[in-house]
């Protein structure tokens, strides 16, 4: 008879309970001193021996569940653990306990500063720190430099506005100061502008005085006083050009007449400022019979109706006599007289009497009468 196959098969191994079917297999739990674990007992309490060992093949007998432990040491509760404490290697070459060299690995070269071998936070030199520490501060310092100016730009600004501001008007200021006494701005020439009847040379030697002096500095006061001696100046203009040039723009006076005096006749302005004198009457110009004087409102109305007439019938008058400021009469070459009146109304009178003489020449009427313009009269 045929035996059946796998009675001779050794019996497979049961798998080891765990959890609570383990702890109902097992039996109740030993107790023991706190901090140490019986020798020869697992930590589940049940003994290596019982613990059978695999084998390699089927045939292989069954291996005692027994192994071999160490005592485990648990601490005390309370203390505090310290970590072991490795000593520091060279960095050049390990060296085993047998005593022979045992050369480094290529990745076991380490920066400046660090020793190989050791634990992170043990590998910078103080060497290597207090670069480490300089770098860091001068990354600090340089962040809030940043952090300063982006903050104070607006300020900065305004700062830098004034600076400018301030700095123009320094040199404004420095810059008319030089120019007033700096001999660079002296005044070199003076140039006269406008004389006919006035000598420009004898100007230009009464202001001699002021030359050398920075033009700034010139004394217009004394200016005024040499040119105010000169009677046929009317009135002037000083102009200073940069860097020693003084220009005098010169307005004459206007003679309108002769005053006949007891030495002769006097040519005078409209404000009877005597411009020359000479025995005999200058030509061209009228006589003026003012008899109470240049300073007379008779001679001011002849001068006003002087200066209203035009260049034709100027040209034309011979003598003008003015008693008073309301009876100012005319005579022309050729022995036509005009009634002018007061010097009211003395630019449209003399608007009439030039279309009257136009219509009516001189020498075909003896008498113009236009101290009413608007109904003039002819005789």
């Amino acid at each position: 008879m045929k035996r059946p196959q796998g009675f001779d098969q050794p019996a497979a191994p049961q798998p080891e309970p765990t959890g609570q079917a383990a702890a109902r297999t097992r039996g109740p739990r030993r107790t023991t001193k706190p901090g140490t674990i019986t020798p020869g007992r697992t930590t589940s309490g049940r003994s290596a021996s019982a613990r059978p060992a695999p084998g390699p093949g089927a045939d292989a007998p069954a291996a005692s569940d027994q192994n071999s432990t160490e005592p485990i040491v648990l601490p005390a509760p309370g203390a505090r653990r310290i970590a072991p404490v490795r000593p520091l290697r060279r960095p050049a070459e390990a060296v085993e306990s047998s005593g022979a060299p045992v050369p480094s690995r290529p990745d076991a070269q380490a920066a400046p500063g660090l020793t190989v071998g050791a634990p992170a936070e043990l590998q910078l030199t103080p060497a290597g720190a207090r670069r480490k520490f300089r770098a860091a501060r001068r990354a600090r310092k340089l962040y809030e430099r940043e952090e300063v100016r982006r903050f104070t730009w607006r300020s900065r600004r305004r700062r830098t506005i004034w600076l400018v501001c301030l700095g123009v008007a320094a040199a404004l200021a420095g810059f008319v100061l030089i120019g007033a006494y700096s001999p660079l701005m002296a005044l070199k020439n003076i140039e006269v502008v406008g004389a006919g009847r006035v000598s420009s040379t004898e100007v230009q030697a009464a202001l001699g005085e002021q030359l050398g002096t920075p033009l700034p500095l010139v004394d217009f006061a004394k200016v005024k006083k040499e040119l105010s001696r000169f009677t046929l100046i009317r009135s002037y203009v000083t102009e200073s050009r940069p860097p020693g040039t003084l220009v005098v723009r010169i307005v004459e006076r206007e003679p309108i007449g002769a005053v006949v005096t007891p030495a002769g006749f006097d040519l005078v302005d409209a404000a009877g400022v005597v411009i020359q004198s000479g025995a005999e009457r200058p030509a061209g110009y009228a006589t003026i019979d003012a008899r109470a004087g240049a300073s007379s409102t008779g001679f001011q109305a002849a001068a006003a109706v002087i200066a209203a007439l035009p260049d034709g019938i100027r040209g034309q008058l011979d003598t003008v006599t003015a008693a008073t400021k309301d009876d100012v009469t005319l005579t022309l070459i050729g022995g036509a007289r005009v009634v002018w009146g007061s010097a009211e109304k003395s630019q449209y009178k003399a608007v009439v009497l030039a279309a009257l003489v136009v219509s009516h020449p001189v020498g075909s009427v003896g008498e113009y009468d236009v101290s009413s313009p608007d109904s003039a009269v002819l005789r």
